[in-house]
């Protein structure tokens, strides 16, 4: 498992105050900063994740043993700093032994600041970054003296200015005065670059990242210190012998120089160099920050960039952060409308799924994905694991029948069987433009809202159960279908592949057509959507179906008399159907399916049979205008929860008078109600009944 340092920082916080027993202030905290899939939230494993079994042994065998590990660690850093602390005054002195071999070449009240120059100016560089200025850093604190020096020898320079000019010299007084003030405001000091000699070398290394970890330094050097590994890598170069070759490139362009422009040119370089760094780290926060909206779930606000603030950032990403950007670029144009779930869109949701905020979504849905076969017949089939959803199921199975056979262009009429085997590729771009379709019509073809599971806790629930589900999505509304077609693809795994598939669909229908106007459609506003044991009600098919969740399957609205002039208003489907709808409700008699539905555009059917949802389609679109009654055809059946293991191809011959069946399989019933008195054949198949 990937280790995410804020999610074990946060998991650090959460046991910290867990053992101090602030509940208020975790139940704060998991609002506003949720808890992940990442989230740590055992002990062994947080222990295990920091690397601190060691230090949690030694402090249980304590008389008297903290009880956080947060409390562990921050022992361990304050008595390790006090240990360093020591360490560190031993090796300096050990250090100001070394560098006072390079006496000989130090700046000494013998030898004049110019004269060391004029005598040996690689050595004067060298004892001007690695002189006393190694033993102020070492010792921790000022002394005047080194200050003073510095200061004289830019006195004595420029009076000499117009005879020895040195441009490089003129640098390093610069860049030496500014770490001279920055060191006086925070009382440390301590060179940005590497010595020349190793025992050196080796105690700033050692030291620095300590400083800049427990707080000792902070400004701009401190700052300055905050490099990736390969910009320190990269400048482990002397600095003599850099600063010697730049001098050498400087004196070749002096004579064309004058003394006025000399400095303006002096500061303009030491503007330019001091603004790169900053547009180089501007450059790593907008390249890590689309990084992660590529490793993230969920789609950030690009517009929030600029409050974005990010420490330890890697240099490595000019290529990837215009790859990031111009990916960035192909989400969704209203993306940034996206909210998050709330208490009272939740408690509504449930409301009118399962009747009340306080009953829970049953295990069968809370499991369900859009998930297909792998049988190499049936590779085009939603599996579905347990009874409950399948009226979501079989109707999304129909509008990718839809997609897959009459909307591919690869697929002719003399290939459609082959359509049946298609790649991975296919049938998931035919499920995304499936869904799409869906959700567009419940927008009534202007908007549509797709629901999408963050991972996290985006609200607290109260007044109703909590288990995981509306805690965690995150909405948003789109108006073009294009983009509702970009966002699901960005998020298809969700949908095929993941536990809530099926519920965030339907979630998503219902905010497409809003609650407002779903309630309107239902004869009784106070039905839900699923109802006993967990099954669809013919409102939730005829959402997905039609895009209204109206209650009944007829043609039209009837308007019923009620008695004493008042009236009761029926609603049907108002026009036909890219899918149509066979019930066995009909062959007894219960209710009529209309023309609109049991004469669809396509030749794909729901089937409604025995309290159950299947689908039933053909590969020719002639069946449905052929008015020969003694023609015969091929239809095509499959039912995800039947466990199939094998293509099921029914010929469904035309008016040959009833066969003489002691039991007819319910599905025959079904085909009835289309075909009167047509004759089916399994083909060698077992009838299903």
């Amino acid at each position: 498992m990937v280790i995410c340092v804020e999610e074990v920082s946060a998991s650090l916080v959460r046991e910290y105050l867990s053992r101090k027993g602030l509940k208020r202030t975790i139940a704060c905290m998991d609002e506003e900063h949720p808890r992940t899939q990442s989230s740590i939230n055992n002990r062994s494993h947080l222990r295990q994740a920091l690397h601190i079994e060691d230090l949690y042994k030694e402090n249980k065998v304590q008389s008297s043993p903290l009880r956080t590990l947060l409390e562990i660690i921050v022992k361990h850093h304050i008595e390790g700093h006090k240990a360093d602390k020591m360490a560190c005054q031993n090796e300096g002195s050990d250090s100001l032994h070394s560098a006072s071999t390079i006496g000989s070449h130090r700046l000494s009240p013998e030898k004049s600041p110019l004269q060391m120059k004029e005598s040996n100016p690689e050595h004067y560089t060298a004892s001007l970054i690695t002189g006393d200025h190694i033993k102020l850093r070492l010792q921790g604190k000022f002394v005047s003296r080194s200050q003073k020096e510095i200061s004289s020898l830019d006195g004595e320079r420029l009076r000499n200015h117009s005879e020895t000019p040195s441009l490089p010299f003129a640098s390093v007084y610069e860049s030496s005065q500014s770490k001279l003030a920055s060191m006086h405001d925070h009382d440390h000091f301590t060179l940005n670059e590497p010595e020349i000699k190793p025992p050196v070398t080796e105690v700033i290394q050692k030291s620095r990242p300590n400083r800049v970890r427990r707080g000792m330094m902070s400004g701009p050097i401190a700052s300055t210190l905050q490099e990736s590994t390969k910009q320190r890598h990269c400048r482990k170069v002397g600095m003599p012998q850099l600063m010697l070759r730049k001098e050498e490139e400087h004196r070749q362009s002096w004579d064309r120089m004058s003394g006025d422009s000399l400095q303006q040119k002096v500061l303009e370089k030491s503007l330019s160099e001091a603004t790169e760094p900053a547009q180089s780290m501007e450059i790593e926060k907008k390249s890590t920050y689309f990084r992660e909206i590529a490793n993230s779930k969920t789609l950030p606000n690009v517009t929030d960039l600029s409050e974005m603030v990010l420490d330890d950032i890697d240099d490595e990403l000019p290529e990837l952060s215009k790859m990031s950007i111009e990916s960035a670029a192909t989400t969704p144009r209203n993306h940034e409308i996206g909210r998050p779930m709330d208490q009272h869109t939740a408690s509504e949701l449930k409301s009118i799924l399962i009747g009340s905020g306080l009953k829970c979504f049953t295990v069968e849905w809370r499991n369900q994905g859009f998930t297909f076969s792998e049988k190499h017949d049936l590779r085009y089939g939603i599996v579905q694991k347990k009874g409950g959803p399948c009226g979501v199921l079989a109707t999304i199975q129909a509008f990718v029948l839809k997609k897959l056979l009459f909307e591919n262009v690869d697929c002719s009429n003399n290939t459609k069987l082959q359509c049946l085997r298609p790649t991975n590729a296919t049938r998931r771009k035919c499920l995304v433009l499936a869904l799409a379709e869906v959700l567009w019509r419940a927008g009534e073809e202007k908007q549509a809202t797709v629901a999408i599971n963050t991972g996290r806790t985006v609200f607290t629930p109260s007044g109703h159960k909590s288990e995981g589900v509306l805690e965690k999505i995150r909405y948003f509304t789109l108006d073009h279908i294009k983009d509702v077609q970009l966002l699901l693809e960005q998020h298809i795994e969700e949908f095929e592949t993941g536990e809530l598939g099926c519920l965030l669909l339907t979630i998503s229908a219902i905010m497409s057509r809003s609650i407002d106007k779903l309630k309107e459609d239902m004869d009784v506003p106070t039905a839900t959507l699923i109802g006993a044991h967990g099954y669809c009600t013919q409102e939730l098919v005829n959402l997905l179906l039609v895009g209204r969740a109206v209650s009944n399957v007829f043609d039209g609205d009837v308007k019923l008399d009620s008695g004493n002039g008042n009236s009761t208003l029926l609603k049907g489907i108002k026009t036909h159907c890219n899918i149509g709808l066979l019930s066995l409700f009909e062959h007894y008699n219960i209710f009529k399916v209309g023309d609109y539905l049991k004469n669809p555009l396509f030749p794909i059917w729901v089937v409604c049979s025995e309290s159950h949802f299947s689908v039933l389609f053909g590969l020719q679109g002639e069946l449905l205008t052929n008015q020969d009654k003694s023609v015969e055809f091929d239809l095509y059946y499959y039912d995800g929860l039947a466990n199939q293991q094998e293509e099921i191809r029914l010929t469904v011959f035309g008016k040959t008078g009833l066969s003489c069946q002691d039991l007819i399989p319910p599905l025959e019933l079904c085909i009835r109600t289309r075909w009167k008195d047509a004759f089916v054949s399994w083909n060698d198949t077992e009838p299903i009944l």
